[in-house]
């Protein structure tokens, strides 16, 4: 794409969760319409797009018919099948591009990439078999934690091992999958920070939030991270770092150990971010419209805070608290409409204005 994209134009978003709801308010703020591909049906995003498509990610016809209907395409979530990415790109544009996704969709390629670009990770190995498990943990040492190199989200896909003879089990809950070993990280506590590239190679970061995480989901971000300035600036260079060789184009969240010995690389996220909610808040240009226009091809807005928040997630039963919340003057609710409130789901956030 060399021009920038004209009000009235199309952007096709793969996903309909809360992600691509929120997307596509942005983008209609923009002027710019947006098209959903959601193999689920009734979901969030398709109570504000402008036009759904509800087929799978196998149905190569609905994908073209999608491709053709938009402008460019983006995404909510990295799990994408290759397949239907390969005919996507064959007819229009995908942003952020295919090595960005290709790299964070497999754990042991991302903190490969990482290493080589001179960044810090956990120490890690490529386990394939029991054998190859137990010489990791001879040398990375234990407690570890064993991921699935793909598919693990919101704490899904990995098993803690506290001690060597725990290996074999820990193996056999992830039935099979590859997998990567990483030590534990002594660290002090995770922020993570939202950056924007767009085409033009222009970079514009949020501040680092600092992340609390309760059974392996996000629970609140808070700005400012209670961490030095000297820190905030690294973590925000670092973050251009990423995507300046990623040769991104997009938003991306970057989540950091702060460790006595700097800041460790935990993983990167390929879109908008749920750390990422409280710019709708705290800033004059959200995480949301950011990415819309860094995709788009338009300026991006600089990410300043004129707020500090604290970003809540609401899980669950959370929302019986939604009544009391939305009498809260301090309060802000994002609700994502979704029907069912199940355990562990989340079904919207809430941004606290703390000063």
């Amino acid at each position: 794409m060399t021009d920038p994209l004209k009000t009235g134009s199309t952007i096709g978003i793969l996903g309909g969760g809360q992600l691509g709801r929120m997307l596509s308010v942005a983008a209609a703020r923009l002027g710019l319409r947006t098209h959903i591909f959601e193999p689920g049906a009734q979901p969030p995003a398709g109570d504000v797009a402008h036009r759904i498509t509800t087929a799978s990610y196998e149905d190569t016809d609905a994908l073209e018919a999608f491709a053709r209907s938009v402008d460019l395409v983006t995404y909510e979530f990295e799990n994408i099948p290759t397949t239907a990415l390969d005919t996507i790109e064959a007819i229009t544009p995908i942003h952020p591009n295919r090595r960005a996704l290709g790299t964070s969709q497999d754990r042991l390629t991302e903190k490969t990439f990482l290493e080589g670009i001179g960044l810090t990770v956990a120490p890690f190995a490529d386990i394939t078999d029991a054998a190859s498990l137990h010489d990791a943990l001879a040398g990375i040492g234990a407690p570890a934690i064993l991921k699935t190199r793909r598919f693990g989200y919101d704490g899904k896909g990995q098993v803690r091992i506290m001690a060597a003879q725990d290996a074999d089990t820990a193996l056999a809950e992830l039935a099979g999958a590859p997998a990567v070993l990483e030590g534990f990280i002594d660290f002090t506590c995770e922020i993570s920070v939202i950056a924007a590239r767009n085409p033009q190679g222009e970079v514009a970061c949020f501040d680092p939030g600092e992340n609390v995480h309760r059974d392996g989901i996000l629970h609140t971000t808070t700005v400012p991270a209670s961490i030095p300035a000297s820190l905030r600036t690294d973590a925000v260079l670092l973050a251009g770092r990423v995507l300046n060789a990623l040769d991104y184009v997009g938003v991306m969240g970057v989540e950091l150990f702060v460790t006595p010995g700097g800041l460790v690389v935990n993983e990167i996220a390929p879109r908008v971010h749920n750390s990422g909610h409280w710019t709708q808040n705290g800033c004059t240009v959200d995480q949301f419209e950011q990415h819309i226009r860094a995709i788009s091809g338009w300026p991006l807005g600089d990410g300043r805070r004129h707020a500090d928040v604290t970003m809540e997630n609401l899980i669950g039963d959370d929302m019986d608290r939604v009544p009391a919340l939305a009498a809260d003057p301090s309060c802000a609710l994002h609700l994502y409409g979704k029907a069912d409130a199940k355990p562990g789901r989340k079904m919207g956030h809430v941004n606290r204005i703390t000063s």
